[in-house]
């Protein structure tokens, strides 16, 4: 099989300082990878990486086989754009980033309209589904402000969706949200992991991200320390990963 996305030798430096030192790593399809490790590790930076947020400063991002990133000199692979590797990949963050003003099924729309230029019936029609999937669908109607902090981080999660991605990439989804809100958002990605939904995800969750990660990455200091399969949590010998996992778990 190949990999949907495969970094190769990423690097990411801002001004002076060398935050990626040259990152390898495949994702291949239907599968789960959980990258974790200590903060300013360079976990987000890689996450954002795979769509460009973050635009390396060397190295290469392949999408189902087009170059998105720097390349590698001398490389054949055909290149393309970026607009055209965001279409395929959805994200949520930190924070929800919904538009305040709108409503949580009119987020949904607004995105489903611009970006696939379906009609305003078709992309609300599409928001509703989503929502229903999301267990929000009574709440169509609500703003932001009178949402709690997992159900729009929910709504950004029907809306990210809603566009139809091939890769999910989840940035610390649940940092931002009380402890007791947390819960409601990991029962969504699990659901959104039993369908074979082709997902990455930075986390502190440990045990969610010991749960679904058949791929689990530890990042250390702008490198990949250590990485395994779904028995990675039982079986690792890494001195450092042990210790990291030994204090969060």
């Amino acid at each position: 099989m190949n990999a949907l996305i495969s970094l190769r030798g990423i690097r990411k430096s801002f001004g002076t300082s060398e935050v990626l030192h040259g990152i390898d790593l495949d994702v291949y399809p239907g599968s789960h990878t959980v990258i974790f490790g200590p903060s300013g590790s360079g976990k987000s930076t890689v996450l954002r990486s795979m769509n460009l947020l973050e635009e390396p400063t060397e190295g290469s991002v392949v999408f189902e086989g087009v170059e998105y990133g720097p390349g590698i000199p001398g490389d054949a692979t055909p290149r393309g754009k970026k607009i055209d590797l965001r279409r395929q990949v959805g994200m949520v963050f930190q924070q929800f980033n919904l538009f305040p003003h709108l409503s949580a099924i009119d987020n949904i729309a607004l995105s489903v309209h611009a970006v696939t230029g379906k009609s305003k019936d078709e992309a609300l029609e599409r928001a509703a589904q989503e929502l229903k999937n999301v267990g929000l669908l009574k709440w169509a109607m609500n703003y932001p402000a009178q949402l709690s902090g997992g159900q729009q981080q929910r709504v950004a999660i029907a809306r990210a969706l809603s566009l139809d991605p091939k890769l999910m990439l989840f940035d610390e989804p649940t940092s931002a949200l009380d402890p007791e809100l947390v819960g409601e958002v990991l029962a969504v990605m699990r659901k959104l992991a039993e369908t074979g939904m082709t997902m990455v995800v930075v986390t502190h969750e440990m045990g969610f991200a010991k749960e679904i990660g058949d791929q689990c990455i530890f990042m250390d200091q702008g490198y990949i320390a250590d990485s395994g399969g779904a028995d990675f949590f039982d079986t690792c010998t890494n001195k450092r990963t042990k210790e990291f996992i030994g204090s969060v778990l």
